[in-house]
């Protein structure tokens, strides 16, 4: 019989549970982690593709898993389901608590009004981590986010992150503005409500800065942050709220109200201290979720990002499309948008074909500034998941690849060296080994893209979304 490598699906294996759980396991290691690397590389993802007995429809929509990689005279690894109320339902009473992005929830339908009058959003917290103070939590687009303790990965409680806010949901991008962060929330209801709000680094409550109020419901998953404007990237893609509004009864979902908009690319530019409106500036139509860079030169702002066709960027992430022989997936570049901010439309230069996803810089040294390096998780050839990962120069130059054979490798997180060593960084990546049944933590050199060492795991870890680095270098910021 031919291998998943031989007949190029082991793709699929990304979208299977992994109901193991471990706890501090030692890794055995092939090649050699930097002497520097200390700390921990905290990152979040499906970890179950079902609910009890109901199989979920959509990537978004699988049961969080937290996973961890300790760097300290060797490398340990765990991993842990979060013990959010939905995880809770599923395992108890065997089935969907509430309305997942993509799944209606298997409770009687005066049970999803109840759910809707009340605000019970789901808790499921799959996307990614940050860290306020001393709090970890897991987190997605959800009032919610779980609180965890980073050396066990055990779930503690949970905190409201809309506490003190105007708003029903907050992102799970967002942003470190020196001793602050910055982040959005928003609120549906025949439109929408987008809240820029800062919260203090070290933790305390948010403070609203300005609200942008939009007939209809455009959805937005990330902002760009320069050394003075937030740009929030508007998608023409949102919500049908009438679908959405009835899918209490109907059991219509998120994804279900997803439509296009008769609207171009917006790009609102804010000044990121005042919260005060700088410009608005349009773009042909295209649907975003992630900005690598943006900056300011010469009277315009710069935004880097990925950007796809149209929504199929979010219908099309089923679990059947995914899992499919041939999946239909738009294909997203990485774009180069110049925003003038004294009238005119933005232009668009197309930096590195697609499909990619996941860009990643050098976020303490380089975000909000001109740059030199990217990185990119690469798609070739008919598959759901990336099969390298690649170095940019956004400004134009070489592409430096890095590639397993029949391996899928995950985000690139990148980890700066301290300014003491004479090294620039490295790249951490989960690769998906579908041959082996297992994965594999790589650890590549930044500037090269050479592999420099790897720590295959006990097991197979579902496909991850985003992660961040906790250490010396960089303590806690090494992404969007």
């Amino acid at each position: 019989m031919a291998s998943e490598q031989e007949t190029g699906t082991g793709y699929r294996r990304g979208f299977e549970t992994q109901r193991e759980e471990l706890q501090d396991v030692s890794l055995s290691v092939e090649g050699h982690f930097p002497d520097w690397l200390r700390g921990r590389y905290i990152a979040n993802g499906p970890g179950a593709f079902e609910a009890g007995d109901t199989d979920l429809r959509h990537w978004f929509d699988a049961l969080a898993m937290l996973r961890s990689f300790t760097f300290d005279d060797g490398v340990r690894y765990s991993n842990r389901f979060v013990r959010s109320e939905d995880f809770r339902f599923a395992r108890e009473q065997d089935g969907v608590r509430a309305m997942l992005p993509g799944t209606p929830a298997d409770r009687p339908p005066w049970t999803r009004l109840r759910q809707a009058l009340t605000d019970a959003f789901q808790d499921n917290p799959s996307v990614g981590v940050v860290r306020y103070g001393d709090d970890y939590l897991a987190v997605t687009e959800s009032p919610w986010g779980i609180r965890f303790d980073p050396e066990t990965l055990e779930t503690t409680d949970r905190v409201d992150l809309t506490a003190g806010l105007d708003c029903d949901v907050t992102l799970a991008h967002l942003h470190r503005d020196g001793n602050r962060f910055l982040n959005l929330g928003v609120s549906y209801d025949r439109g929408a409500t987008y809240t820029l709000f800062e919260r203090p680094a070290a933790g305390g409550d948010p403070t609203p800065l300005t609200r942008l109020r939009f007939e209809d419901a455009p959805y937005v998953h990330s902002f760009a942050l320069t050394e003075r404007y937030a740009v929030v990237t508007v998608n023409p893609v949102g919500l049908d709220t009438t679908t959405l509004l009835t899918g209490v009864v109907t059991g219509d979902t998120f994804i279900d109200a997803v439509e296009p908009l008769d609207k171009p690319l917006r790009f609102v530019v804010l000044d990121r201290t005042t919260g005060d409106h700088v410009a608005t500036v349009a773009a042909p139509p295209a649907f975003v979720y992630h900005h690598a860079n943006a900056y300011e030169t010469d009277g315009e702002v710069v935004v880097d990002c990925v950007a796809y066709p149209d929504e199929r960027a979010m219908t099309g992430l089923t679990l059947a499309n995914l899992r499919a022989g041939a999946p239909k997936l738009p294909s997203g570049d990485l774009v180069r948008y110049r925003i003038p901010l004294d009238g005119g439309d933005a232009s668009r230069r197309t930096v590195h074909d697609g499909p990619v996803e996941f860009p990643m810089i050098d976020y303490a040294r380089d975000n909000g500034r001109p740059y030199g390096r990217l990185y990119l998780a690469e798609t070739r050839g008919e598959s759901s998941l990336p099969t390298a990962l690649v170095q940019v120069a956004p400004d134009g130059g070489t592409v430096t690849r890095w590639a397993d054979a029949g391996g899928y490798p995950g985000e690139p997180v990148f980890v700066p060296a301290p300014e003491d060593i004479d090294d620039y960084g490295v790249l951490l990546s989960v690769v998906l080994d579908p041959d082996a049944d297992r994965s594999v933590l790589v650890c590549l050199d930044a500037a090269s893209m050479d592999e420099l060492a790897r720590a295959p795991l006990p097991h197979r870890l579902p496909y991850g979304f985003h992660g961040q680095f906790y250490g010396p270098p960089v303590d806690g910021r090494t992404m969007n």
